[in-house]
């Protein structure tokens, strides 16, 4: 019989109502909770309490890719091999300006290894941040491959200049394909979606510039990533993948020893994807999948 007790069913409403807490799913409350060495239930039971007590908010929204001839395919099974890059607009308190946020994410881990606000939109702007972003990580003259789409700034002989003296390998989307840069994409999505982006738009430049650098430090440092069995981008960029997640198995499994009754199904895989691609092939996802049972 799994029937909670009433002590345990308030201490997970307690949990959930933290402040700490209130504006996480259970899918990153658990994990959260497992890094402490805490186990109080699982996300089924969470998910379940959350319906019953009226307390669930979607705020999900997203759109179906189309379906295209395929782009080239990139993997990586380290940090700093692929890097994707785009620029998306903020809105400010005058009518039809706008400052751009220039931002590069690692797909092995998800890192924001790059982040500037500017007015302008070029191609010279885009080749700094990306030699600072390769000097920050120490990995000049290394083997890197840098995705984007088709806008100027991106093929601009600027750009591309200074991708050839880094020795970077420049990969585009296809012409006319919004969907080929799935890992900038969702970045922004899940930036324009934090409960304090102001949807009324900046004051000033420097307002814009704080909040994406208060941004980037909680989402690579706080933010457990779904794609990444809910590890934060900085564990994931530093190795210290291995490491949490058998801490976590550890947590896990010394919890069904003392409650074997909580886990019928046995306990939860914490396994980190060994790899990752950019626009995989369905073979390469099926492999992926393979590698990686997450």
């Amino acid at each position: 019989m799994n029937k909670l007790t009433k002590e345990e069913y308030q201490s997970i409403l307690n949990i959930v109502s933290n402040p700490e807490f209130a504006d996480l799913p259970p899918s990153q409350i658990v994990p959260a909770l497992a890094d402490r060495g805490v186990y109080i239930a699982s996300e089924s039971t969470m998910y379940r309490i959350l319906k019953k007590e009226n307390m669930q908010c979607h705020r999900g929204r997203s759109k179906v890719p189309t379906k295209k001839n395929h782009p080239t395919t990139f993997v990586a099974d380290g940090p700093n091999q692929v890097w994707t890059w785009d620029i998306t607009y903020f809105n400010t308190f005058t009518r039809g300006i706008y400052y751009k946020l220039y931002m590069i994410i690692d797909i092995y881990s998800r890192k924001i290894v790059g982040a500037e606000v500017w007015p302008e939109e070029n191609g010279e702007l885009a080749a700094e941040l990306v030699e600072r972003a390769i000097l920050n990580e120490n990995i000049r003259n290394k083997p890197l491959v840098l995705h984007s789409d088709n806008g100027a700034p991106m093929k601009s002989f600027t750009l591309k200049a200074k991708l050839e003296v880094l020795g970077v390998l420049s990969s585009y989307s296809r012409p006319r394909v919004s969907n080929d840069n799935p890992f900038s994409e969702a970045q922004f999505r899940t930036l324009k979606y934090r409960s304090n982006y102001p949807q009324d738009g900046f004051k000033t430049l420097d307002d814009a510039r704080i909040w994406v650098s208060i941004f980037v430090d909680w989402f690579n440092n706080e933010h457990y990533h779904s794609g990444l069995n809910f590890l934060t981008p900085n564990s994931r960029h530093n190795r210290e993948d291995n490491k949490i997640m058998e801490h976590r198995r550890k947590v896990y499994e010394s919890t069904r020893q003392l409650c074997p009754q909580r886990f019928n199904k046995g306990i939860r895989t914490w396994k980190s994807p060994e790899k990752v691609a950019l626009n995989p092939t369905d073979e390469i996802k099926e492999m992926l999948i393979k590698e990686n049972a997450i």
